[in-house]
């Protein structure tokens, strides 16, 4: 009979410590409540992780990883591509609150994302070479633009409660992202060749 392996400590830690910084942000965030849901004593959080900081940074790399795994790189498609992108984020809403916490604690100050930087390198490449276009600058910028439109109607849901008054929240969770994947299959056609361009 197959046994099933009870989590390790840090697996604990990193699990409680996801739901803490999801809640409560960096600096609400308490060691001491994270520790107690993880059944473990608080200087665990500093053996395995160094600081609350390096903990959220981990944390937000694990969402970030299982994000990838989910959606995969912008290829194929690319409207309906930001059309995942809105219902991953409409599923699992966690990640989206940890990077908008980390926007109110950071700002546009540097930090150490750890092993971020080299995926998102992938994903404007990917980009680049779905859109067949260099890998600069300006792509990153249209990566941010199409990462953008997936979730800002889950960063301000009570703004889209308001535009669509009197939708249910199914409704308007439809409506939007229609209209995201739409708006993105426009914007995108105008970085197709000519050549490649559907007859009107």
């Amino acid at each position: 009979m197959a046994t099933t392996k009870s989590p390790s400590t840090r697996e604990r830690l990193l699990a409680a410590a996801r739901d803490e910084f999801a809640t409560h942000g960096i600096a609400g965030a308490r060691v001491d409540r994270i520790a107690a849901a993880a059944g473990a004593n608080k200087e665990r959080i500093y053996a395995n992780f160094g600081s609350k900081e390096a903990l959220f940074q981990i944390v937000v790399t694990q969402a970030m990883a299982e994000h990838a795994d989910g959606i995969g790189l912008p290829e194929g498609d690319l409207a309906e591509y930001v059309g995942r992108l809105y219902d991953f984020h409409r599923r699992r809403p966690v990640l989206l609150r940890l990077m908008l916490w980390e926007a109110l604690h950071y700002g546009d100050r540097p930090f150490d994302g750890g092993a971020r930087q080299p995926n998102y390198r992938k994903k404007v490449e990917a980009l680049a070479k779905a859109l067949g276009r260099p890998a600069d600058h300006h792509t990153a910028a249209k990566l941010m633009t199409l990462i953008g439109l997936a979730c800002w109607p889950h960063a301000m849901p009570q703004l889209a409660r308001f535009l669509l008054e009197g939708e249910s929240p199914e409704e308007r969770h439809r409506l939007m992202r229609a209209q995201v994947v739409e708006f993105a299959r426009r914007t995108l056609s105008a970085d197709e060749p000519e050549s490649a361009r559907s007859p009107r």
